[in-house]
């Protein structure tokens, strides 16, 4: 495992026999060896998030963390390594107060979603109209907000594969927007995530097209939960915001990659993928620095196996939290490029416990490869259709393959997006777990020769 990876490409280039030398190790004794002793997906995360730290899109936070992952992917061997740059819109927060006027006075805990508008320096108030649910509000009659504070009560549940997201989502994602349509002067919302600590969670939200942005931030849980006392008490509610994000017009962001070459240049590469930037709050430990810690960590534990057939790229993605930005402008800058098979690490660093593809029907062979592989690794075989992380658009537009290795969320949105994502919450035994079966699954990917997805042309 000392030797770079340089040296085991330029070995196996030498010899072709050196790639199955007994002296040469598997990928599954690598993956094994990975699961008990690996260090390489921690040292990623641990330097990213101590010397970097937080890694807003835009920000020259973020581009000090691309200039941190070239060198860190340089240092450990890969080829190719470079930045693809594009413009954002950029955003940062500002001031961010919330209280209670009346009439059981006092502060609450809020942060500003992203794209949210600054309300005046000494804030907006208004009497709350409280909604129970994100339906609630659609009922709501046009302009019946006038004047008034919209505030979204829409409880997130806990789950493991992380569906609960889908179904709360739409109050931050979209809610203030439609307040706003409504003549919301403001929104607050309860925090999209499932603990109960008084740490709010950031997050983007979009207004529609003609409608005038407003501020809008969300609500620690419970904070929510005592404004929820306060309304049942049935006396009208006065909230007072002061929220002042700044919209920092167009600025630069950009994408990293790095590339483990294969034997076989004309064969479409694997293509694994994790985002750089992170919200603010914290330090961006789980959502994404493990993931791209995990990806990269696996791409060298394939090439510790000798030279794969097939290249090996690693996409750390730019700007995915305010709005997908690298992933769309990499799919663009790189269209018509086929991708043999995408996989993304983007939902913490807590154990891997079931496998999706979109082939399992079409290529049942080589799933079942992959299934067996890494069931004793605890990973069970699942029967989802695989439609992979935001980063992999150009995966999706090329017609790839994709896999999903899905990850325990039952405490993801504990962390998600607040100020508790810090290294201390990764567990190292559990990121083993995921660089073995990235690895395995990798590995194979990497060193089959015929297509992957048989529906379409790899």
């Amino acid at each position: 495992m000392q030797k770079t990876i340089f040296a085991l490409v330029a070995l196996s280039l030498a010899s072709p026999l050196q790639a199955t030398s007994p002296k040469q190790p598997t990928v599954e004794a690598v993956a094994d060896k990975m699961l008990e002793s690996d260090t390489v997906a921690w040292n990623f995360v641990e330097g990213i998030t101590t010397e970097i730290g937080p890694r807003m899109a835009g920000t020259e936070a973020e581009a000090r963390a691309r200039d941190w992952a070239q060198a860190w992917l340089n240092a450990n061997g890969f080829a190719n390594v470079k930045v693809e740059t594009f413009p954002i819109q950029g955003w940062v927060r500002g001031e961010e107060k919330a209280w209670v006027v009346s009439p059981f006075a006092q502060p609450l805990t809020i942060t500003a979603l992203g794209r949210s508008v600054a309300t005046p320096p000494d804030g907006v108030t208004g009497e709350v109209a409280y909604f129970p649910s994100y339906a609630a509000l659609e009922a709501a009659p046009e302009g019946s907000l006038k004047g008034k504070i919209a505030f979204i009560d829409h409880h997130m549940k806990r789950t493991q594969d992380g569906s609960g997201y889908g179904f709360a989502g739409p109050a931050r994602w979209t809610g203030p927007g439609l307040a706003a349509s409504k003549g919301a002067l403001a929104t607050v919302i309860r925090s999209i995530g499932t603990e109960n600590h008084r740490t709010p969670h950031a997050g983007g939200t979009s207004f529609p097209d003609g409608i005038a942005a407003t501020p809008a931030g969300a609500l620690s849980n419970p904070d929510a939960d005592n404004l929820v006392r306060m309304i049942k008490r049935g006396k009208p509610l006065t909230l007072r915001l002061v929220l002042t994000p700044k919209d920092l017009g167009v600025v630069e962001s950009g994408n990293v990659t790095g590339e483990i070459i294969g034997r076989d240049p004309s064969l479409p590469p694997v293509l694994l993928a994790c985002h750089l930037d992170s919200w603010d709050l914290g330090t961006g430990a789980i959502d994404d620095g493990a993931g791209c810690g995990i990806a990269a960590a696996a791409a060298k534990g394939v090439a510790a196996a000798g030279q794969p057939l097939r290249t090996i790229r690693v996409l750390f993605a730019g700007s995915e939290e305010t709005g997908l930005w690298g992933s769309k402008a990499y799919a663009a800058a790189h269209k018509g490029e086929k991708i043999a098979v995408g996989i993304e690490s983007d939902f913490g660093a807590d154990r891997i416990w079931r496998i999706d593809t979109n082939f399992t029907e079409s290529n049942p062979a080589l799933y079942k490869r992959l299934a067996d592989a890494v069931a004793r690794f605890g990973v069970t075989a699942g029967k989802d259709e695989a439609t992979g992380g935001a980063d992999l658009n150009l995966a999706r537009e090329s017609g790839a393959a994709i896999i999903d290795l899905n990850q325990d969320g039952t405490h993801y949105f504990d962390l998600h997006h607040t100020p508790d994502d810090t290294l201390d919450k990764v567990d190292p035994a559990a990121l083993r777990q995921n660089v073995a079966v990235w690895t395995q699954v990798t590995g194979i990917l990497a060193n089959e020769s015929g297509m992957i997805k048989p529906a379409d042309q790899n």
